[in-house]
């Protein structure tokens, strides 16, 4: 027996892999045995042969940011003539767009405004739960509540947490993950903090009762050890909401893409759908205390992510009418209901809606298809 057989023996006897292991991992090409003991993993979480997704929006409701990460292609510095702030009726008609198309969640993440008062995002979140008490807000990155932080006139980071989820945010996105290793950090986002800060604000948000979910980005030319770090920081800050007893479930899902290089400051050849599913099955096999995890059809396209299902995914993630960011850098892949009914039908699996907490709202049987037909808008 090989060394990456015997990891892959010791993750199917349900012991844990370690760092070592998951670089061997990442360092082998044996993607397809990788994807196999995946996919045993995830259907002994979710052993219904169903596939979920969310009818969900993004709203990106500024591009101003003063991080200026090398590779973002969407914001614009503080004075651009490109910036731009959306008003609160154009955000309060985008969402009530969703809501017409029976959507349940609004992922509304921007810049790091420094224009922008705590003020304004404890007062939108009021007005939006005003006009729709049943939306889910998934919103803002954790680099978004740190801005909050320091425009807030000296409120601790809990407190800012604690505020902006009384005002309206129901759960955390884990946009800003990147790569949790300071290393790589440095080299791409050197304003945007240090891998504890992204972790800080999830932990205490498992404090107060919110669930969260987490990503991971590869293809910045970070080394197989960092992206190994990457998934057992994640792991061991899941077990340590597991242990507290918290209310929140901690981190619901976990969402690994690939960098998308076009139009960005960092020139980069793209990773490949083959590093993409390797990345996603050996994720499925470290991080055993998550039970979701979401394809990234956004940045991979739809057949990879049909194939994704068969790698460790459980999910399809949001249906997106609207995404800016990663199209910025030169992914805009175009998915609607009825066609991500039909992927995931193609992988074998039966299509089923579900919300933010991943209960499922309907199951959709062979014959059944969507009136509503939209796209993801540039």
């Amino acid at each position: 027996m090989n060394n990456v057989d015997r990891i892959l023996d010791k993750a199917l006897q349900g012991t844990r892999i370690g760092l070592e292991d998951c670089v061997a991992l990442f360092e082998s090409d044996e993607i397809e045995k990788m994807g196999h003991v995946a996919n045993q993993i995830m259907l002994r979480k979710h052993p219904d042969p169903i596939t979920t997704f969310v009818v969900g929006r993004n709203i990106n409701y500024t591009n101003v940011c003063d991080v200026y990460c090398r590779f973002c292609a969407f914001y614009r510095a503080p004075g651009s003539n490109e910036g731009y702030v959306l008003s609160d009726e154009t955000i309060l008609s985008k969402i009530q767009e969703t809501k017409d198309v029976n959507g349940t969640e609004i992922l509304m993440q921007g810049g790091t405004n420094p224009n922008l008062p705590f003020s304004y995002y404890l007062d939108l979140l009021r007005k939006i739960k005003q006009h729709f008490p049943d939306i889910t807000m998934h919103s803002f990155s954790p680099a978004e509540i740190h801005k909050m932080r320091d425009v807030s006139d000296g409120l601790s980071l809990e407190e800012v947490i604690r505020q902006i989820h009384e005002a309206g945010l129901d759960s955390l996105p884990g946009g800003g993950g990147e790569i949790l290793d300071d290393r790589t950090r440095r080299k791409i986002s050197r304003l945007k903090g240090s891998w504890t800060d992204w972790m800080d604000v999830m932990k205490i948000a498992h404090r107060i009762g919110m669930n969260t979910t987490a990503t991971m980005v590869i293809g910045f030319g970070e080394e197989m050890e960092e992206r190994a770090l990457h998934l057992l920081r994640v792991r061991d800050a899941q077990d340590e909401c597991i242990a507290n007893g918290y209310d929140s479930k901690g981190f619901l899902a976990f969402i690994p893409w690939t960098f998308q290089p076009e139009n960005t400051n960092m020139k980069r050849e793209k990773a490949t759908p083959e590093e993409y599913l390797k990345t996603l099955a050996i994720s499925r096999i470290a991080i055993d205390n998550i039970d979701n995890f979401q394809s990234s059809w956004v940045t991979m396209g739809p057949d990879i992510g049909k194939l994704s299902l068969s790698y460790g995914c459980n999910d399809f993630g949001s249906t997106m009418m609207e995404e800016n960011v990663v199209s910025a850098a030169g992914a805009t892949h175009k998915v609607n209901i009825e066609l991500i009914l039909k992927l995931i039908r193609e992988a074998g699996k039966i299509p089923a809606q579900r919300n933010t907490k991943y209960e499922i709202l309907k199951v959709y049987n062979e014959n059944d298809s969507v009136q509503n037909d939209f796209v993801m808008q540039n």
